[in-house]
């Protein structure tokens, strides 16, 4: 199926844990960093700020297994439906999505991304 890439060669994905079905993290990839995805079967995205492809937990160790790629009705989103090694997020949380809209924190932090990160 071909996929709709933005003006800048890329596309929003969704990962989404396999199992619970918890959304844990929005990133986006270019075309290089989806076939490195399926080619491998770990999930590589494109960073916009370091305009760069990483495959994630690539320093964390936090790495995603893909079980299956879904593909949006308008082909221009992505969802990689996978098995998560450790937090999916840079903060420490197991998503991304760990707080409400009014602060309230409703996530479970899994690890210290001080320990995790530390140059």
């Amino acid at each position: 199926m071909d996929i709709n890439f933005d003006k800048n060669g890329l596309v929003t994905v969704v990962a989404q844990d396999w199992e619970t079905k918890k959304i844990l993290m929005v990133a986006w990839a270019d075309r290089e960093a989806v076939e490195m995805t399926q080619k491998t079967g770990y999930a590589y995205y494109f960073s916009r700020s370091r305009r760069k492809i990483w495959k994630k937990g690539e320093e964390s160790g936090h790495i995603q297994r893909i079980v299956r790629i879904l593909i949006d009705c308008d082909c221009d989103t992505l969802v990689y439906q996978v098995c998560q090694t450790g937090g999916a997020c840079h903060t420490g949380y197991d998503s991304c999505f760990y707080r409400t809209i009014d602060g309230e924190v409703v996530g479970d932090k899994i690890f210290d991304p001080n320990k995790v990160y530390a140059n």
